[in-house]
C-alpha cells in the first residue's frame, strides 16, 4: 500500500535531498480555484502576502490568478514589482526614510500605521499621486485570535490606529483604510472584526476608494464559510462604495507542502529520542512560538502506536524538540520523516543559527508525478549572512 503523505500522490521521500521544503503544484492550484472563486463571486481583488508565502519561483503561475502582492517592506516590495509583476501593496509599523523613495517607486498602494509617519511621508507621496494610492491602518480594537503573540488587536498593539488616535482631519490624501486583525481564522470572527471596523471608522470609510481587510482569513481550508465571506465582502463595498481588497499568505498555501526529514541518531534519556537533521528552532520556529505539534505522515500520537519517540533538533538550542510520535516502526539512522502543511510561513522564518544548514526547496505535482529540486543552500548562504 502507498504511504499517505499529505495528498502528494505517488511522492517518493527519498526522491530530494534532505531536508527539503517540497510544494505541490496541484494543491496550489487548488487553493487558487477557490480564492478566485471568491473574487468572481464577491468581486474583492485577493493579494498574496508574501510575508506567508514568498516561493517566486510559483509566482508566474499565482498571479494568472491574484491581483497581486503585499509587502512589509523594500525587499518584499522589489521581490513582489521584479517576480510578480502585478499590483504591490505595501505597509510597514514605521517606514526606513532612506527607502521610503523607492518603496514608492515600486508601490501601488502604500499603507501607513500612524497619522504621524503619514504626516512625515505625506510630501514625498504628493509627486506620485494618481499613480500610488495612500492608505492609513486601523485597529478595529476586536480581539479574536487564540494566541496573543499573533493577535493584531492585542491590548497595547502597536499595529494600527485606534479610534481614539484617529486623525480625520488629515485624511486630505489618503485615499483607503486598511485592518488586519485576523489569524488563521475564519469568517463570523472577521463578521465581528467588521462590526467594529463599522462603528469605530464607518463615518471616514465613505471618504475612501478602497478598503482592505488584511490576513488571516483561513479561506482555502476546508470548514471556512466563504458565503459568509462573500457577503461580507459585497456589503461593505456596496455600503462604502468601495474596492475591497484581501491578503491571505497561508490560505495561498495551505496544505500544499511537506517538509522532509531524516534521522541521524536514536538516543535514550527518560524514553527514545530521535535526533533529526531539521530543526524547530531554525526551520519550523513557529513550533516553539505558537507552540504547536506538527503533523508527520504515518505517525500517531505518544503510545498510540508500538514505538514512541521525541523529536529533537540538530541545533544545540536546549529546547530544540518538535514533539513527541508514535510509530508503527522503530526508527532508525537514515528513516525518513514527512512532516504536513509545511509551505507556509516555515519557509520564510527559517535561519541559519547554530549554523544549521538550511532545508532545500523543490516543487512536486501530484497530478503529473513531476518533481523538480528548484534551490539548494550552501555554506556560503550561512558565511554570507556574517561578517
Amino acid at each position: 500500500m502507498e504511504a499517505d503523505y499529505f495528498g502528494l500522490e505517488g511522492f517518493r521521500p527519498e526522491a530530494v535531498p534532505s531536508p527539503c521544503f517540497v510544494v505541490d503544484k496541484a494543491a496550489i492550484r487548488r487553493n487558487l480555484a477557490i480564492l478566485d472563486s471568491i473574487q468572481k463571486t464577491s468581486g474583492a481583488r485577493i493579494l498574496l502576502a508574501q510575508k506567508g508565502f514568498s516561493m517566486f519561483s510559483l509566482y508566474p503561475m499565482i498571479s494568472q490568478t491574484l491581483k497581486g502582492v503585499c509587502a512589509s517592506g523594500l525587499y518584499e516590495a522589489k521581490l513582489g514589482r521584479e517576480a510578480f509583476g502585478k499590483e504591490v501593496h505595501t505597509y510597514s509599523p514605521a517606514f526606513v526614510p532612506e527607502q521610503f523613495e523607492t518603496i514608492l517607486e515600486l508601490s501601488d498602494h502604500v499603507v501607513f500605521n500612524s497619522f504621524s509617519q503619514w504626516k512625515r511621508f505625506r510630501s514625498s507621496c504628493l509627486p506620485f499621486a494618481g499613480r500610488v494610492s495612500c492608505g492609513i491602518r486601523v485597529n478595529p480594537e476586536v480581539s479574536t485570535a487564540a494566541v496573543r503573540l499573533y493577535d493584531p488587536s492585542a491590548p497595547g498593539s502597536r499595529l494600527g490606529v485606534t479610534a481614539a488616535e484617529f486623525r480625520p482631519e488629515l485624511l486630505d490624501g489618503i485615499e483607503g483604510l486598511h485592518f488586519h486583525a485576523l489569524c488563521e481564522q475564519n469568517a463570523d470572527d472577521l463578521e465581528r472584526v467588521l462590526k467594529g471596523f463599522h462603528h469605530s471608522f464607518g463615518t471616514w470609510a465613505g471618504r475612501m476608494r478602497w478598503i482592505n481587510f488584511g490576513g488571516g482569513h483561513h479561506i482555502t481550508r476546508n470548514d471556512y464559510d466563504r458565503a459568509l465571506l462573500c457577503r461580507l465582502i459585497e456589503e461593505c463595498s456596496d455600503r462604502y462604495g468601495v474596492d475591497v481588497y484581501l491578503e491571505p499568505g497561508e490560505a495561498v498555501a495551505l496544505n500544499s507542502g511537506v517538509l522532509v526529514a531524516t534521522v541521524l541518531d536514536i538516543v535514550r534519556n527518560d524514553g527514545r529520542i530521535a535526533l533529526l537533521d531539521t530543526s524547530a528552532a531554525t526551520h519550523m520556529p513557529d513550533v516553539l512560538e505558537m507552540p504547536y505539534r506538527p503533523e508527520i505522515a504515518g505517525a500517531g500520537k505518544p503510545g498510540e502506536k508500538r514505538y514512541t519517540y521525541r523529536l529533537g533538533g540538530s541545533s544545540c538550542l536546549a529546547g530544540d524538540v518538535i514533539g513527541t510520535y508514535s510509530f508503527d516502526t522503530p526508527l532508525e539512522p537514515g528513516s525518513r520523516l514527512v512532516f504536513g502543511d509545511m509551505a507556509h510561513y516555515s519557509m520564510v522564518k527559517t535561519t541559519t543559527f547554530n549554523g544549521v544548514p538550511l532545508p532545500a526547496i523543490a516543487t512536486y505535482d501530484s497530478a503529473t508525478g513531476t518533481l523538480e529540486v528548484v534551490k539548494q543552500f550552501g555554506f556560503e548562504d550561512f558565511r554570507e549572512r556574517l561578517s
